[in-house]
């Protein structure tokens, strides 16, 4: 029977009699051959469960009406936005770029909340123009440009984005609950704008949105974040945002998404009353485990450390630079067969950097050129985040199902990277 990778990878992820990773049904070292590398690979099945898991869990445990919005920004792929809005989410976007995408994927209007806290007119005119469902107001400037914007005789839903004064234990970056922070108003400010949108002719103002960070590994933060909330209110609407951590090495053990929904759920209940509407903002717990990448060896130095540099780095995965995230890492066809099997190395990237390290202290089994690694949970913000340093085209982005695979994003070419260079 094939044995299952370690569960940072897809749960349909296995290795096959040989020890070769099977994603989704597909051989990794043929994705790589027929696709190239770097390149990211979705198990689609794996997005699918993910989604049904939180939808069927808010359902659970929630008294009244809600849904699970799609946090886009981990990963604005047109076949992701497809899957989830067929599996009946909503879905959050944070820009007019990933409002063009939601809308090409499939998303109906009305299931789109558009976010973000230095939003053009440009933005708000064209959410308008599509009809989108909720625009969260982050500012002040926010209900001044829709003032100017919305038609006369038409209201426009809107949220108001408060940082509660909760800081989880996260990165720093990560963090946006904090009174201090680029996002919403705080608390006290929160209370001035409520009082602006009363009746506003414009502007409906149905409930408020707070998001106090990403990859929080506690789960009583959220209903602290909820008491802060309740002090406003009463509202019909409270986004409570994303922010479930991810696994992304097999010593991680996030909270579970049941615990994590029930949190909020019953911080609702308890804290705001009962019937009021639920939304939930999952993104990276929500795609990451979905999502591998694969590489191709390079080179292996050996000085003071084995350092294996493969074709890709901070190009594709920029969250070990900017985050110090740790990432795993195996031979595609050479797994470790247990903790102490392999040798310890550095996977390095191909960047002129001496920060492009995808994963430190990792054990790889006798690494040479040629070979095929991987490394998993990179399903958010590898695609998001890539980029063209050094003149690297990006990476493509391969969709996979029951043995079958379907390149969804192309990789980009070296004519690509001068398309917009028009000083010739």
């Amino acid at each position: 029977m094939a044995a299952a990778p370690s569960h940072v990878y897809p749960r349909g992820a296995r290795l096959d009699a040989g020890g070769r990773l099977q994603i989704a049904g597909c051989d990794a070292l043929e994705l790589a051959r027929e696709f190239g590398t770097p390149l990211y690979v979705l198990d689609e099945d794996e997005l699918r469960t993910r989604a049904r898991e939180f939808t069927e869990a808010l359902r659970r445990h929630h008294d009244g009406p809600g849904a699970v919005l799609f946090a886009s920004k981990a990963l604005p792929c047109t076949a992701a936005y497809r899957v989830l809005a067929e599996e009946g989410l909503s879905c959050d976007v944070a820009s007019g770029g990933e409002l063009h995408l939601a809308l090409r994927g499939g998303f109906a209007p009305e299931r789109l909340y558009l976010h973000g806290n230095a939003k053009s007119e440009a933005e708000l005119a064209a959410a308008l123009e599509a009809g989108v469902g909720q625009i969260v107001l982050d500012n002040a400037d926010d209900v001044d440009k829709l003032e100017r914007l919305v038609a006369p005789g038409r209201r426009q839903r809107v949220l108001l984005r408060v940082t509660p004064g909760v800081e989880p234990a996260t990165h720093a970056a990560m963090a946006t609950g904090q009174s201090d922070s680029k996002f919403g108003w705080s608390m006290a400010e929160a209370a001035q704008a409520v009082q602006r949108l009363a009746d506003h002719p414009q502007l409906e103002l149905v409930g408020l949105h707070a998001h106090i960070g990403s990859q929080i590994l506690a789960l009583e933060p959220f209903r602290r974040a909820v008491e802060a909330m309740a002090t406003l209110g009463p509202f019909g609407v409270y986004n409570l945002g994303g922010g479930l951590g991810a696994d992304y090495t097999s010593l991680d053990r996030a909270p579970s998404l049941e615990d994590y929904v029930q949190v909020k759920a019953t911080a609702v209940r308890e804290l705001l009353g009962p019937g009021r509407t639920l939304l939930i903002e999952p993104g990276r717990s929500l795609t990451a485990r979905a999502g591998v990448t694969l590489y191709t060896v390079q080179s292996v130095k050996r000085n003071v450390l084995t350092w294996v540099a493969v074709d890709g780095g901070m190009s594709d995965n920029m969250r070990p630079m900017l985050y110090g995230s740790r990432y795993e890492a195996d031979v595609a066809d050479r797994f470790a067969a247990g903790p102490r099997d392999g040798e310890i190395c550095h996977l390095a990237g191909k960047h002129c950097e001496s920060g492009d390290v995808i994963a430190r202290d990792v054990r790889l089994v006798d690494p040479r050129p040629g070979d095929v690694v991987v490394t998993p949970a990179t399903g958010a913000y590898g695609h998001a985040m890539a980029n063209n340093y050094n003149g690297v085209p990006r990476a493509p982005v391969v969709l996979c199902s029951g043995g079958d695979a379907r390149l969804v994003v192309r990789r980009e070419t070296h004519e690509d990277l001068g398309a917009r260079d028009v000083g010739l």
